[in-house]
């Protein structure tokens, strides 16, 4: 077999690394290499296609350090049974692709998770040289996020939380049952106590932070999660229970949904057709709402249709809005903060300069409309000096008038 070049390594684990959704770089600590020391940054612009909550776009070389796996997973197109083509890099090439491609510009950051080869521990082991000999003996200074295998010892997770600005252990699935059918080789508990070993260590890191100036960070980024969307019956209810769960239990920065993709060679066990995109946009919006809107997550999966599924036609906020009528109309001149992030069409900023601008006069329905995209989406749930909905708010056919209207998209 003749042997691959670093081209063609490159080929194969850039495009193994795809399915992984949970590679955005927001809450690093900022550094830099003003003043002629170091490499690399974790401010500016880059080519990737990762982006922060403020809208950054964060250049990150994405890819696994092999494909090869001695886990089975039914939906991993990596699995040990998969006929796919397998490459491997060695930690120094993943150090030299890395340099040589911030030097170019091409990136600013290191997205780096690998198949599992002769161990965990060998494995974790690989993924943390890499870390190192890019701090060490490079002074890289860019952003690094590894994704860390729960299976492997806690003293070598520990080591890549000193290198990585974040780390990241995918729960892979929403339900226990889900993950002993479809990934057998992987334990519930196993990656639970991993992530609480990692958030216990993020915590005493600050608090040594507080103390002692130069004690060491321990993933400055905190560490997320990811969950695939689909390939086991868990409906929207479930996944929004668990993602709250999560974040409550193990203080993760995100929970990153990922639809899933029919791959090569599938098992039986997996459904035949991946779910609409849509389902994961929309579980991504609920998220938001839990994260940024107080919404409690009963409350969000009150916005799920009778199948435990948010709908597809409308976002939850608009769903739950439409289920809760008796809540609306809202006064933008007097209600509380709580109950504006609930108006649908209106978002964070929106409601905050509402705030701000009702302090020195009384707003009307011109002034909520240059705070929003779509006006026609806020009319029938807010009241102004000068609009109030009075019977629009309980119409009948609200939701129909409110259904964004499909568009057959044109190719020029």
């Amino acid at each position: 077999m003749a042997q691959q070049t670093l081209r063609q390594k490159l080929e194969i684990l850039a495009d193994a690394a795809k399915y992984d959704a949970s590679c955005a770089s927001s809450g690093t600590a900022r550094k830099n290499s003003l003043g002629g020391k170091g490499v690399g940054s974790t401010e500016g612009m880059g080519i990737c296609h990762a982006y922060a909550p403020d809208g950054r776009c964060i250049s990150l070389l994405k890819i696994l350090l092999t494909n090869h796996c001695i886990f089975d997973c039914h939906y991993c197109i990596n699995r040990k049974s998969s006929n796919v083509a397998r490459a491997r890099f060695t930690p120094q090439e993943v150090v030299d692709l890395t340099l040589s491609f911030y030097r170019r510009n091409y990136i600013e950051g290191l997205f780096l998770s690998s198949g599992i080869v002769k161990s965990a521990n060998h494995t974790m082991d690989q993924l943390v040289e890499v870390a190192r000999i890019l701090r060490e003996e490079h002074d890289f200074r860019g952003y690094i996020h590894l994704k860390t295998i729960p299976e492997a010892d806690a003293e070598i997770i520990h080591q890549a939380g000193l290198y990585a600005d974040r780390v990241s252990i995918n729960v892979e699935l929403p339900t226990d049952s889900g993950l002993t059918r479809l990934a057998p080789d992987k334990n519930a508990r196993q990656i639970e106590g991993a992530m609480g070993r990692t958030k216990a260590r993020i915590i005493e890191a600050k608090d040594e932070r507080k103390r002692f100036r130069n004690a060491p960070r321990f993933a400055p980024a905190g560490q997320s999660t990811q969950m695939i969307v689909g390939a086991d019956d868990a409906n929207d209810t479930a996944i929004i229970g668990r993602a709250s769960t999560l974040y409550t239990a193990f203080g993760l920065r995100r929970v990153y949904y990922s639809a899933f993709s029919p791959i090569p060679d599938a098992s039986a066990v997996l459904p035949l057709k991946r779910p609409p995109l849509l389902r994961e946009h929309r579980l991504y919006q609920s998220d938001w709402l839990m994260r940024f809107y107080g919404f409690a997550p009963q409350e969000v999966a009150q916005a799920a249709e009778a199948d435990g599924n948010l709908p597809l036609d409308i976002d939850p906020k608009l769903a739950w809005a439409l289920k809760f009528r008796e809540h609306f109309p809202v006064d933008v001149n007097r209600a509380p903060k709580e109950m504006l992030l609930r108006v649908p069409g209106l978002g964070t900023k929106a409601v905050a300069r509402i705030l701000a601008v009702r302090r020195h006069r009384r707003l009307r329905l011109d002034d909520v409309a240059r705070l929003t995209a779509s006006i026609a989406k806020v009319r029938p749930f807010v009241c102004t000096i000068d609009w109030r909905p009075t019977l629009l708010t309980d119409r009948a056919d609200l939701r129909g008038l409110l259904t964004p209207k499909s568009e057959q998209l044109e190719l020029f």
